[in-house]
């Protein structure tokens, strides 16, 4: 199976969490990759309850858990995991624009929700995620899941698809800092842009750069080299340090320096 890049900077306190479970990130089928940037899967083993905290994407996730495929729609809250004796979780991540096509519908309608696949896909969910949750062999729950996600007959979107490369833009390009660029990038107004980020990813553009911006921040707090976060905070966009250390703390929950000296010690 090949491997895929993923987003592992939005793994809080990584170096604590790799002695903790392992994570698997698998590019998708052909036949998917139009609408899933990666699976991943995620194994741990531990002897107390673990609790690991993962900065939001703009992105719609779906997750063998609990029985069932839970279609996870953006959150704009924290989003903590309890790891608990030992277990695995596998999950779909899609492109920022690439659920719409399964869910027929505005994908705004499900921001800030979890909800079982069933009940937005018309698919019932639970025999696959029983046969994913008591797998052991990758490959096999890869086949199901993807099995599953296919059954919903994704039809390409092109307005998806620009979507999608928006969105990959505002996280390449750190000189994208307000909404307006990108608007003028698309080559279309700040309200239509609006439009198509509510209807496509289910939060605006300003979040999505900002929280591109903070993961930044985060990779290089995790890079291990001094920062000059001054510096820093105003090449993501940030007024001044102050800004940047406010924004970072109510995504992540501790000033970017103290969470680099943190995760330098775990």
């Amino acid at each position: 199976m090949p491997s895929a890049p993923g987003h592992p900077e939005a793994v809080v306190y990584p170096t604590a969490g790799a002695k903790v479970f392992e994570v698997e990130r698998i590019a998708p089928r052909e036949a998917l990759a139009e609408f899933v940037d990666y699976h991943w899967l995620v194994r741990w083993s531990v002897e107390k309850p673990y609790q690991q905290q993962v900065v939001p994407q703009p992105r719609i996730h779906i997750a063998a858990e609990g029985g069932q495929l839970l279609v996870h729609g953006i959150s704009r809250k924290p989003f903590y995991r309890t790891l608990t004796a030992s277990g695995h979780v596998l999950g779909a991540a899609f492109h920022a624009g690439g659920f719409r096509p399964l869910l027929g519908g505005s994908v705004g309608a499900i921001s800030g929700t979890v909800q079982p696949a069933r009940h937005l896909l018309a698919d019932d969910d639970r025999l696959i995620a029983s046969q994913i949750l008591a797998g052991t062999d990758s490959a096999g729950m890869l086949e199901a899941f993807e099995h599953y996600l296919l059954r919903t007959h994704p039809v390409p979107d092109p307005t998806g698809r620009e979507v999608t490369a928006l969105v990959d833009q505002s996280r390449r390009r750190r000189d994208i800092v307000r909404a307006d660029q990108l608007a003028a990038h698309a080559g279309c107004s700040s309200r239509t842009l609006q439009r198509l980020f509510a209807e496509y990813v289910g939060v605006g553009p300003k979040w999505v750069i900002q929280r591109f911006r903070i993961l930044d921040a985060a990779a290089a707090a995790h890079s291990g080299d001094p920062i000059d976060w001054s510096a820093l905070a105003y090449e993501l966009g940030f007024s001044d340090q102050a800004h940047l250390t406010r924004v970072f703390t109510q995504v992540v929950g501790t000033p970017p320096a103290t969470y680099q000296r943190t995760n330098d010690i775990l």
